[in-house]
């Protein structure tokens, strides 16, 4: 066993006599609110870590915008140090700054061989290409199954009208049931709620002006021509759409799709086609029916709120809206209905036989349902913008 070492005092090393003591670079604050720099600005004093991450603290503390800097306390500058600071100011010198002519002769060297970043240039022929090539083989994919369902839906349409005997009227049926009757409760609760919301911020408008006739155009003309179609089908996609896709992507995932292949069953004739019809039939009634229970809170709102009676309103209301509005309204809600029942059959058959993408199917169906539906009244709003007005 070696024999323990004696103790003894801890020895401090000393700089020798002729080796200059190294400062660290730092900065501070002086007199008049300007930035001193102070002690060794050179790449040796940028080795130490400890050095450099001190300094790189003190420079983001700063405030932004210090215009007045004095670095006569620098010891020794080099280009190293001298490019730390232009990098800090932003490539631009201060409104003042205080120097000695050597660090001058040093920053105005780095100033002038330091060029600004370039900026980004545009995208070349060859990246719109490569672009392209990854997505534009997905569109066209999405195109051509979209424009094959389509074909299909008019093939199995025209099957249907010759022989209408082999048609699936049960299946119709059950749809029709399921898209329409079972949503009446609650586009008539979310209708009547719309219509009260209206008539109560409006009526405190139209009192400041004395026009509370007017509510009835402005509630007739909101609710028939653009609000109730709309609230109607983004409630009918979220429902039905989103039901449209689980049935037939847990068909997927069952492989009940995979039998009716084998045993010769279309999947658009059979799946698509009675969707599709029911949509297109329920959808206009469902739109009527979501306006008239909108129509029913607004005219209670406005009794409460203004005075005007039931039998004022719905007299005034047929001199107000034109007929016209009530045959666009049936008109773009018959085109809601079949848009979301093809884009949940899409999404539908799209759907891989694992539960993630029945969801993930799903959610893509509710989501571009309700775009589609957005894109589309604003393509009609346009197209009939001289419709319906007196």
């Amino acid at each position: 066993m070696p024999p323990s070492a004696p103790n003894t005092a801890p020895t401090t090393l000393a700089a020798a006599p002729d080796e200059p003591v190294r400062v660290p670079p730092r900065v501070a604050r002086g007199g008049e609110g300007a930035v001193v720099a102070q002690g060794q600005w050179t790449a040796l004093a940028f080795s130490s870590r400890r050095d450099w991450t001190a300094l790189a603290d003190s420079l983001h503390a700063l405030p932004k915008g210090d215009d007045a800097w004095d670095l006569r306390p620098i010891e020794q500058l080099d280009h190293i140090g001298a490019q730390v600071l232009w990098r800090h100011w932003g490539g631009a010198w201060p409104q003042r700054i205080e120097m000695d002519p050597p660090h001058k002769a040093v920053l105005e060297h780095v100033a002038q061989f330091t060029c600004a970043a370039p900026p980004d240039a545009g995208p070349t022929l060859a990246d719109r290409f490569k672009d392209f090539a990854h997505h534009g083989p997905r569109a066209l994919l999405l195109g051509r199954d979209v424009l094959r369902m389509i074909g299909q839906l008019v093939l199995d349409i025209g099957t249907l009208i010759r022989a209408p005997h082999r048609a699936p009227w049960r299946d119709l049926s059950g749809q029709l049931y399921q898209f329409g009757t079972t949503a009446l409760p609650i586009t008539a609760l979310v209708g009547a709620l719309i219509g009260v919301v209206l008539a109560y911020l409006m009526s405190n408008q139209l009192r400041n002006f004395g026009a509370e006739a007017f509510i009835v155009n402005i509630l007739g003309l909101s609710l028939i021509r653009e609000l109730g179609p709309v609230l109607a089908a983004v409630l009918v996609a979220g429902r039905s759409g989103s039901a449209i896709t689980a049935q037939i992507g847990v068909m997927r995932v069952t492989e009940e799709l995979d039998a009716m292949r084998v045993m010769g069953i279309p999947h658009g004739y059979r799946l698509v086609m009675p969707r599709v019809l029911a949509l297109a039939v329920a959808m206009p009634l469902i739109s009527m029916w979501t306006s008239m229970a909108a129509l029913a809170g607004g005219m209670f709102a406005a009794n409460l709120t203004l005075d005007l009676s039931p039998a004022y309103f719905m007299q005034a209301l047929p001199r107000a809206v034109p007929l016209s509005n009530l045959w666009l309204l049936l008109g773009k809600s018959a085109v809601f209905g079949i848009l979301i029942a093809l884009v949940g059959c899409y999404f539908g058959m799209k759907v891989q036989p694992n539960t993630e993408s029945l969801g993930r199917g799903t959610t893509s169906s509710v989501v571009t349902s309700i775009t589609v539906v957005i894109l589309v009244d604003a393509l009609f709003a346009v197209l009939f913008r001289g419709v319906g007005f007196r």
